[in-house]
């Protein structure tokens, strides 16, 4: 199946958004010597996942809407802890929140596209969903570990686990897109395997 270019700009910026997020993250602890988790990482983690769930849709891709819906509302309690939500206007706070609901419910009730076409997309046979899904489940719950982490510590951080779970989940997604042919996800996962490992590393030398 042919996609429109627009489709391909829109994850292509999801993913500079996510890798660049990744980098500054880096950066920062880099400086420091330890792991650390500026504000701004959640900020450009709700947009880039905002526009790559837009993606997953134009792609009919339902392991990566998944992955998406899962982590998207973990980046605004993470803005929430760190005090940078309430700075968000009201109107926009309501969009965010209701946004999936909106794509969801428009997008699969048109008489165009339900929620059996979703999942028995020709482009991807049951054997390569089946891991699709897999992956981002192990990826997104490495921001299940970081919610309940911070919540705990009533501060947002990123431990151990997380990046654990992020090399793995990565490592499979980047499988899963191998065999999808989606340089999308490609490119994404290349530059976050070196980075999870980077901090893998920091927090060891940490202890």
């Amino acid at each position: 199946m042919m996609y429109a270019w627009y489709v391909f700009a829109i994850g292509a910026l999801a993913q500079l958004l996510f890798s660049g997020r990744t980098l500054l993250q880096w950066i920062v602890s880099e400086r420091n010597k330890k792991v650390l988790t500026p504000s701004l990482f959640w900020k450009l983690s709700l947009i880039a996942s905002f526009l790559l769930f837009i993606y997953g849709y134009l792609r009919d891709d339902f392991s990566i809407m998944l992955g998406q819906i899962l982590t998207y509302f973990i980046y605004i309690r993470n803005m929430e802890l760190q005090g940078e939500w309430k700075k968000m206007h009201k109107l926009v706070q309501i969009f965010l929140l209701i946004f999936p609901l909106i794509i969801v419910t428009i997008g699969y009730n048109n008489n165009k596209q339900d929620v059996d076409n979703l999942l028995n997309n020709e482009a991807i046979p049951d054997w390569l969903l089946i891991l699709g899904i897999v992956a981002q489940i192990i990826f997104t719950l490495r921001f299940v570990y970081q919610w309940i982490y911070s919540e705990k510590n009533k501060e947002s951080s990123l431990p151990l686990g997380f990046w654990m779970l992020s090399l793995l989940g990565s490592s499979l997604i980047f499988t899963y897109a191998i065999f999808r042919v989606d340089p999308i996800l490609i490119a994404g996962h290349v530059f976050g395997i070196f980075t999870y490992v980077r901090n893998i590393m920091l927090l060891r030398n940490q202890s």
